[in-house]
């Protein structure tokens, strides 16, 4: 069984930053993709940014120059460091994780719980 573990959510005041954690355990062997994703109060679930195994970043247009991806492949852990937060960031992050576990022969995409991120003054 796969678990990830995130952390980091909070209330933040609009200009401050916030620094999401996940890290992924239990049988999860190798892990390819990480990334994170949000979705607003009534709005869909949205692509935040992902990295790969080897460092190649995405981000969503809108958050490029304020939110950076990184992760330790060592400790399973993917990071997102969000500064310049503005109170439209308000949302839930989930983590995401593409990676293999034992006992499967395909690769397998995983889900964190979400983290509660709000932006207000």
């Amino acid at each position: 069984q796969v678990q990830l573990v995130e952390s980091g959510g909070g209330l933040v005041q609009p200009g401050g930053s916030l620094r999401l954690s996940c890290a992924a355990s239990g049988s999860i062997s190798s892990i390819d993709i990480m990334g994170w994703y949000r979705q607003g109060p009534g709005k869909q679930r949205e692509l935040v940014a992902t990295i790969t195994s080897r460092g190649i970043t995405n981000y969503a247009d809108s958050l490029k120059g304020r939110f950076t991806i990184s992760r330790d492949n060592a400790k399973r852990a993917v990071y997102l460091q969000m500064n310049s937060l503005k109170p439209e960031d308000t949302a839930v992050y989930y983590c995401n994780v593409d990676g293999y576990e034992a006992g499967y022969i395909y690769p397998r995409n995983y889900w964190g719980q979400g983290t509660q991120v709000t932006v207000s003054s």
